[in-house]
């Protein structure tokens, strides 16, 4: 589950500012329950149990089931998410002036992936899914999500600093999350990002995440497979590689061509790896953040 500083993700943190829901929670994370059961666990009584679950599922946190039981139908409380992440507002330097650009991610000019695999626009799958030569499909420009086991994508983007620009930092932002042939919130997948032939680092995603719908993936998009991505963005800096803040290598500034006619980004699950847990992209009009892959340069 991502959320936002905003108004919309309210009900989640009002759900999750108790000690009650908390504790409940924790309950579900090893097994699933009845409201009885809980309310035995918890030392409360069965109706404020109810009010709590109640806002539980409001946040989208919980699930409720109901099943044949001894005396009738009962409600079996399920926990749905495993992951909660929230994406901040980005921090704005004033002081450097900048240069975006965004690549559909339909827009690559180099693959070579291993099934499962395949793209998809706003209203179809572009051909079968798991057949690698579909990604050669001359549809595959309006690709708004992707998805492959192993391998690599690569995209090109022109650079577009002039000879006096001194380029202070790069950003590469995206929506991505693994690969699983449905969902699996606990996929672990080693993703490296290579850019003009200087590996970046490699970032361990979590999972594929199916829990909730997407808040742009169109309304034919089967619910039961991967909704959307994490919104990462790596930063290289004169003192090293981040992702979202975190080290991810060395790499500064000063080890790229900043004169170079284009910036050529390669985005790979390695045969070698240790978790191959393959990538899924998500574009705009897909997943939880309506943006393609951004560069954006700050210079002086």
């Amino acid at each position: 589950m991502q959320l936002e500083i905003d108004k919309s993700s309210l009900p989640v943190y009002e759900a999750l500012a108790s000690d009650v829901r908390l504790e409940i929670i924790q309950i579900l994370s090893k097994n699933k329950m009845n409201i009885k059961d809980l309310s035995k666990a918890l030392g409360i009584s069965s109706p404020i149990v109810t009010k709590h679950i109640e806002k539980l599922e409001k946040a989208g946190i919980i699930r409720t089931e109901k099943i044949p039981g001894k005396s009738g139908l009962q409600r079996i409380s399920i926990l749905k998410v495993d992951h909660i992440e929230i994406n901040f507002p980005k921090k704005i330097y004033h002081s450097f002036a900048t240069y975006e650009t965004s690549v559909p991610v339909g827009h690559y000019t180099d693959y070579h992936v291993l099934p499962t695999c395949g793209l998809a626009t706003i209203k179809d799958f572009i051909g079968p899914v798991d057949e690698t030569k579909y990604f050669m499909d001359p549809k595959r420009m309006d690709a708004r999500i992707l998805w492959f086991t192993q391998g690599f994508i690569e995209y090109k983007t022109p650079n577009f600093l002039k000879e006096e620009d001194e380029l202070q930092q790069l950003d590469i932002s995206m929506e991505i999350s693994s690969e699983f042939p449905f969902s699996n919130e606990v996929w672990p997948s080693d993703i490296t990002f290579t850019l003009n032939n200087v590996e970046l680092g490699t970032w361990v995603s979590p999972g594929d995440f199916a829990d909730t719908r997407g808040k742009y993936t169109p309304e034919w998009w089967p619910h039961n497979i991967n909704q959307y991505g994490l919104l990462k963005t790596i930063r290289i800096t004169p003192h090293g590689t981040y992702m979202d803040g975190e080290p991810m290598s060395d790499v500064t500034i000063s080890d790229l061509d900043t004169r170079t006619e284009g910036w050529k980004l390669r985005i790979e699950v390695k045969k070698e790896a240790e978790n191959v847990g393959g990538v899924t992209l998500f574009g705009r009009e897909f997943g939880n953040h309506n943006q393609d892959i951004n560069f954006k340069l700050y210079y002086i």
